[in-house]
């Protein structure tokens, strides 16, 4: 984490999260849904959405629902789980036809994954994790953070976890080390109560959210303040099954999701997410996350 102190503002992957045989394995014992088949008109196209602070927002997953469903043509079904590992897991073995995931999941599983469309955020697709602290605290860096009760997001999660992990393991440190005690929350909109209400000291969260968080629930955000920024990574990404690519649904759901601001109800829905809208960014753009991951791996 490129530190901004005082601002407003991988261990391999079996060792942050879990092997890939077994993580598949999981995954058909998840769900027992049909894998991916040819599109046809009676299809229902299933999208996956991890646990960000919009699976909470009914108003959001009805608009995202019947505008997918508007442009594909196809019935869809949104499928939301608790954790990232079980979304994630359902993608990668076809549950899925496409699933909005985190960057750090997407890296791992590259050779099973590809892109779909990546959102914009202010001009970019990027983003970056913040460290906050409670609002009325004196500390200035993140050194002032060892012997905190820190409150992570989800192990699978980049600005929530993996962001941290590498900048401890940077110092030849860990989070068991460096901080007191640690506990994940599974949700972004989890760790800004965790620290508001004093449960966390500090914690590591997706600083789009927090941001987005600041204008809707502003009485809760104003309770935190950000202690550090990292630096910028490529935005959790829509992506899809690889052996989906150039399918019938592969082409509707990147479609839809590229044109999504000329049409009045994505218009809509961009306006709720304070996205710019979404654009076919490149996989580099989450070289940032590779390069934490093998960080991690190395020195973890």
């Amino acid at each position: 984490m490129k530190a901004i102190e005082g601002g407003s503002h991988c261990q391999a992957c079996t060792d942050v999260g879990i092997g890939r045989r077994s993580f598949i394995g999981g995954a058909l014992s998840l769900a027992a849904m049909p894998a991916v088949a040819a599109t046809n008109s009676s299809e229902v196209l299933r999208f996956g959405l991890t646990p960000v602070f919009l699976s909470n927002d009914l108003e959001v997953l009805d608009e995202l629902k019947r505008y997918l469903a508007n442009s594909t043509g196809h019935e869809i079904q949104l499928i939301t789980q608790r954790t990232y590992q079980e979304v994630t897991a359902l993608l990668v073995a076809g549950n899925l036809e496409a699933a909005w995931i985190c960057g750090y999941p997407y890296r791992k599983f590259q050779d099973d994954l590809t892109l779909v469309a990546t959102p914009s955020w202010r001009g970019r697709p990027l983003y970056q994790s913040y460290l906050i602290v409670g609002a009325d605290r004196g500390a200035s860096s993140m050194e002032d953070c060892r012997g905190d009760i820190h409150a992570f997001s989800d192990p699978d999660s980049n600005s929530g976890y993996l962001v941290t992990k590498a900048y401890l393991a940077q110092r030849r440190s860990s989070e068991d080390t460096f901080f007191r005690k640690t506990f994940f929350t599974y949700g972004h909109r989890n760790v800004i109560r965790a620290v508001a209400s004093g449960l966390a000291n500090s914690g590591s969260v997706d600083g789009y959210v927090w941001e987005v968080m600041k204008g809707i629930e502003p009485d809760l955000v104003s309770q935190t303040k950000v202690l550090v920024k990292s630096e910028w990574y490529g935005f959790p990404p829509i992506a899809a099954p690889a052996k989906l690519k150039g399918a019938p649904a592969f082409e509707l759901l990147r479609s839809a999701f590229l044109r999504m601001g000329s049409h009045p109800v994505g218009q809509s829905l961009l306006g709720r997410l304070q996205l710019d809208g979404f654009v076919d960014a490149p996989s580099s753009a989450f070289d940032g996350i590779a390069a934490n991951i093998e960080l991690v791996r190395r020195l973890g």
